[in-house]
């Protein structure tokens, strides 16, 4: 994945990029759900929503100029009002 862009690690990003790339990667990384179909349909719709949050959180950063950090902070505010509240899946033998 080289494309002629500059090697950079996450170190050297400013604490507000990296707060917002972790916002959102935390709204993505969501527990895999138990083993019912109202586990998997609730996990398909929350994880829906996040990417959409996320994708409106980004745009504005992108597109109109919004402030990373401030970004973040919005987004995990989001993510607060939409929790995993699906049993998630246990190796146990499934959900639980």
């Amino acid at each position: 994945m080289n494309g002629g862009t500059n090697s950079q690690r996450v170190e050297s990003f400013p604490e507000p990029v990296v707060a917002l790339l972790r916002a959102v990667h935390d709204a993505l990384n969501l527990p895999l759900p138990g083993l019912t179909d109202a586990d998997e349909r609730a996990y398909a719709r929350l994880l829906a929503q996040r990417a959409r949050d996320a994708r409106v959180i980004l745009a504005g950063v992108l597109d109109d100029g919004h402030e990373a950090g401030g970004a973040a902070v919005s987004l995990r505010a989001w993510m607060d009002r939409g929790p995993v509240t699906y049993t998630r899946w246990t190796e146990d033998g499934g959900g639980r």
